[in-house]
């Protein structure tokens, strides 16, 4: 099978190098000079069970999703409309279009804009690129979908990778479990400049990661989400699974780069104040990350 990944960063050669393994023909549509690496070596992954070059194509230009019968969408958050832009003329219709993103409603806002069908996924994997056409994984890589009959045959597609698939028939909630999660960790690592295991053990830090909790699960109620039990545990249980990595966000502000925090603590802001649900630890998390991207 050709698969295309849009967004080949971190999260897209890590599902994207674990699909070329297993023998389909993936290419990386990425930055010039990830693209130019990969495109002369390989992608080097370096992950917690094999450590190699795999040979995956690569491209610069979104018309290299044409043919693709699977692409995972890993664009930022707030490029998804550019990205669904620049795909729409070059998806066959009868393509899936699956998103690897952060954030609850990017599967919504690419459909929108799409013929194909399109299938939101929920991401746990600890993975940064370190050098052009280099990945490092330091751990986890399952993935939640929603239960369909696609979603099985992708769900068969990524076992035979070895990437371990949960099947859901409440992929929403998920999503609103993924979100509460970056929402507790995201903006601290960033604004701290922390990874996760020192993070907690910060004066009041867990107290304030657990307002954040509450008001993410107050909107969700509010908006008839239904979220696991266990999700402060599962907030919990980062810090030990993931205690040497550093938020996304964290390491967008360390490279000057515009964050996601908009489509995290930003989004469960502005989903309380339409539902008249106040959320003042995520609006002060929100805040304080803004003014570090304007400095």
């Amino acid at each position: 099978m050709k698969i295309a990944v849009m967004g080949a960063g971190a999260v897209g050669c890590y599902y994207g190098g674990m699909l070329a393994r297993a023998g389909h023909a993936v290419v990386l549509i990425g930055r010039p000079q990830h693209v130019a690496a990969i495109y002369r070596d390989g992608l080097f992954m370096d992950t917690q069970s094999f450590h190699e070059y795999v040979p995956v194509q690569a491209s610069t230009d979104a018309a290299a999703v044409a043919g693709a019968k699977l692409v995972l969408c890993c664009v930022k958050s707030t490029d998804t409309e550019s990205a669904a832009a620049a795909m729409a003329p070059q998806l066959d219709p009868d393509a899936v279009v699956l998103s690897l993103q952060n954030g609850v409603d990017n599967a919504e806002r690419l459909q929108a804009l799409l013929r194909c069908d399109v299938a939101p996924a929920v991401v746990y994997v600890a993975t940064e690129m370190v050098g052009p056409g280099r990945l490092k994984h330091h751990g986890r890589g399952e993935l939640v979908i929603a239960a369909s009959a696609r979603g099985d045959d992708l769900a068969k597609l990524f076992a035979e990778a070895a990437v371990p698939v949960q099947v859901s028939d409440n992929v929403v909630g998920a999503l609103w479990a993924k979100l509460i999660v970056n929402c507790a960790y995201n903006a601290l690592s960033a604004i701290s400049q922390l990874p996760y295991g020192r993070l907690v053990q910060g004066l009041e830090v867990e107290p304030l990661m657990r307002d954040v909790v509450h008001e993410c699960l107050a909107v969700a109620q509010a908006a008839g989400i239904t979220v696991a039990p266990d999700i402060w545990q599962a907030v919990q249980r980062i810090a030990h699974t993931m205690p040497g990595q550093l938020s996304s966000t964290a390491q967008d502000l360390a490279r000057q780069k515009p964050s996601e925090i908009d489509h995290l603590n930003g989004y469960v802001l502005r989903q309380g104040q339409a539902l008249g649900i106040p959320t003042p630890a995520n609006r002060a998390l929100y805040a304080l990350v803004k003014l570090l991207e304007s400095r």
